[in-house]
């Protein structure tokens, strides 16, 4: 669009969340107004606002992007506010561009001053327009906020607060004027993913008194968002909240929040106050209340969870009701990372765009959820980094590591496998699940320098086995202090990546018909798979001999038959030698059941699903957890947390396995992009007698619910119309299944 908007900023810093105003009168002369387009976006985060009305539920506005390069902004009809004198007020707060960012204490890491530009494009009924804008003419003044962080919280104060600043003649007392930034509005790119906004709301399942006389609240789910509050209490008191995901020792387990307050604090008008802290967020399921004026009525209390504003589109149901808790798990942990940027938790001082997360979980997220839109801007910042940074995907998008620097247990950023590789299998996890090119085509410059700057690091013998790397981060027999200290080999986890993403990366090429690149990544995969196979494979045996690496080598297509079948047969012996307890990392645990199902041990995968001992995908559950964790131990069997310092209970990455159980134990997969064309093959095992899954694609809704009745295996399909379909139970033959709703039966007795 055509921008004539500044952006501007206060005079006053206003506690960060200054208020801007600008009262205008609408054209009388050219009949009413048509159309009423407001554009808006910040340095910070921004909430408009047109006479007194807010102008969307949209909430942390703009987001974060690579503010270096790229600003969103978001585009309203605001036609039914309109009236003859407009009043436009935007509220600001810090957000991510000048609040804290990752652990090292830093804030205002983008500037620091907040601003923002908002243009209103009014057309009259004979087509006359008007444009009102930010420019020096505005004025700004305080807020009732007078502290806003996102690690931190949010402080309201109800005596400062009120709407005449939204309305007409507004004298302004206090307030200050404006002065224009200088901005290059070129870095302006409108909002092409979904805003974030509340989800859900909960109420409190019980109100306690910890050990210390703490009141203790119980919202029964490990959420991201805030509490909503109404109070009424003497003018000048002061209610706290402190939230955190778990208790220890019946007191809130503050320490895994390491240096974010979390706190949001409330100061009382002594009329009835309701306060919304919604320039700030908390990864919690428990709140520490102070200060509350007489008895707390859970009435007054409402946890409210926000997310990007994604269309739900995948469903699994088990007889089994631990697995069916795990995967509620991985969907709460998933909507509460999912805040505009895949982050990897959302409670402590860190929630960063962390690559090696989303390149795990990327095809879970695109089956339960629509997420197209949401990856694919997170995608462009990760070009936009990429492009500014030699080639190398950073650990992190946006990187903010550029500036904070890294931990000391992680070498200078660099290309790093899984985590890079993001680059790669992120887009093509997209187009697996969507079927549309476009974004092969978008990204592919991005994936193809990506494999092109690994090449360049392969050592002479053509391995990836140089410089550091994550591997298979958080082994479970990793120590608690030194999580990259694990059992695989990380030139073997590198260089079976590197071959992945070059094989990945061949085929996008071959699709947009780049027949030289085709060429180029086909060759560079076959290098690699060779490298692999004479310095790393011995007679089935792979370096390391650990699950992770057969898990890759299996999955990632490395071995010959005779030796893929030998990798299977001793990944089953260790996976069993470990008594089905879980031994990989976030390099093999996307793909280790896939491996034990590809190479003929399917009841070895169903017996490491549902084990239930510490580590496992289920013991957390057994110990009452409502989303995935970081640690497989991140809180022990004693009821104590893991003593690493790195100790989240919202981690979607480890929740990856769920790709598994859509496509093998619920049988739906994709033979064609997209679920142009469907396989529907489920699997039965593990004691389960009844599974439902479904699927909303681009095509059409598909259903399969399978059950045992007796000797009998029934299965029901819905296939969408114009779709093709395949029917493949274990000892049976295919057979086409037509549109609509089939039903088919075989006897147990032919997989037993």
């Amino acid at each position: 669009m055509n921008w004539s908007a500044q952006m501007i900023a206060a005079d006053k810093d206003f506690n960060g969340a200054p208020l801007f105003r600008k009262q205008v009168s609408v054209s009388r002369d050219h009949g009413a107004a048509t159309e009423a387009t407001l554009k808006v976006s910040a340095l910070g985060v921004v909430e408009p606002w047109i006479n007194g009305e807010r102008v969307s539920e949209d909430l942390l506005t703009p987001g974060w992007s690579s503010y270096e390069w790229r600003l969103r902004y978001a585009t309203y009809d605001v036609l039914h506010l309109i009236e003859p004198t407009t009043v436009i007020g935007l509220a600001l707060g810090n957000g991510w561009y000048r609040g804290r960012l990752g652990w090292s204490g830093e804030s205002a890491i983008y500037g620091s001053e907040l601003a923002t530009i908002a243009q209103l494009d009014l057309t009259f009924a004979d087509g006359t327009t008007q444009t009102i804008i930010t420019d020096d003419t505005w004025t700004a003044g305080p807020s009732a906020t007078t502290a806003n962080d996102l690690y931190d919280g949010q402080t309201i104060d109800a005596h400062l607060y009120s709407d005449a600043w939204l309305q007409p003649e507004f004298p302004g007392d206090g307030w200050s004027g404006v002065h224009r930034l200088d901005f290059e509005r070129d870095m302006l790119t409108p909002y092409t993913s979904p805003p974030v906004r509340r989800w859900q709301s909960l109420k409190p399942q019980s109100i306690t008194t910890s050990p210390s006389g703490k009141t203790l609240v119980d919202f029964g789910q490990n959420l991201v968002g805030w509490i909503r509050v109404q109070v009424k209490g003497p003018a000048g008191t002061t209610v706290t909240i402190r939230h955190a995901e778990v208790l220890e020792h019946g007191e809130l387990g503050v320490r895994p929040l390491r240096t974010a307050l979390a706190t949001d604090s409330y100061l009382l008008s002594g009329n009835d106050d309701i306060f919304e802290p919604t320039f700030t967020f908390h990864g919690f399921r428990y709140a520490e209340i102070t200060g509350w004026p007489g008895e707390l009525d859970a009435e007054s209390l409402l946890a409210v969870a926000i997310s990007s504003d994604l269309r739900a589109t995948g469903t699994f149901h088990t007889s089994n009701s631990l697995l069916n808790k795990f995967h509620d798990n991985v969907i709460w942990g998933m909507r509460g990372n999912f805040v505009d940027v895949p982050t990897d938790c959302p409670q402590r001082d860190e929630r960063l765009g962390w690559t090696g997360d989303i390149a795990a979980f990327a095809p879970t997220a695109a089956f339960l959820y629509d997420v197209e839109a949401f990856l694919a801007e997170w995608l462009k910042n990760l070009a936009a980094e990429q492009s500014h940074h030699d080639g190398i995907i950073a650990y992190v998008i946006p990187d903010v590591l550029k500036y904070i620097g890294v931990p000391a247990v992680i070498s200078p950023v660099e290309s790093t496998a899984v985590w890079s590789d993001a680059g790669v299998w992120v887009p093509w996890a997209l187009y697996q699940a969507y079927g549309n090119p476009e974004i092969l085509a978008a990204q592919f410059d991005s994936m193809s320098a990506h494999v092109r700057h690994v090449e360049s690091l392969l050592s002479p013998t053509g391995l990836w086995d140089t410089g550091f790397q994550f591997g298979d981060w958080l082994d479970p027999d990793a120590p608690p202090e030194n999580p990259a200290k694990a059992k695989a080999d990380t030139g073997v986890v590198a260089t079976a990546c590197a071959y992945r993403s070059a094989s990945l990366v061949a085929q996008a090429a071959s699709i947009l018909g780049k027949d030289a690149e085709r060429k180029e990544f086909t060759a560079l995969a076959g290098r690699l798979r060779a490298a692999f196979n004479e310095h790393y494979v011995d007679q089935g045996r792979v370096l390391s001999d650990c699950t992770t690496v057969y898990a890759l080598a299996i999955v990632f297509g490395l071995l010959d038959r005779a030796d893929q079948d030998a990798a299977g047969n001793r990944l089953a012996q260790l996976v069993e030698q470990a008594q089905y307890r879980i031994s990989t990392g976030f390099a093999g645990t996307p793909f280790i059941t896939d491996a034990l199902t590809i190479t003929g041990h399917l009841e070895d995968a169903y017996k490491l699903l549902l084990e239930e001992g510490c580590p496992s995908w289920l013991y957390p559950v057994t110990m009452g957890a409502t989303t995935v964790w970081e640690r497989w131990d991140s809180m022990l069997p004693d009821g104590t947390i893991n003593l690493g310092q790195m100790t989240s209970f919202n981690h979607y990455a480890l929740g990856a396995v769920a790709d598994w159980l859509h496509r093998v134990v619920g049988g739906i997969s994709a033979l064609a992009p997209g679920y142009a064309e469907l396989l529907i093959a489920p699997q039965p095992g593990g004691g389960l007698t009844d599974v439902e899954t479904s699927l909303e694609t681009r095509h059409g809704r598909v259903a399969v619910h399978w059950f045992i009745s007796g000797d009998n295996l029934k299965v029901q399909t819905d296939i969408p119309e114009g779709v093709g379909a395949i029917l493949r139970l274990p000892g049976q033959s295919d057979q086409p299944l037509k549109p609509g709703r089939t039903t088919t039966t075989v006897l147990t007795h032919a997989f037993a």
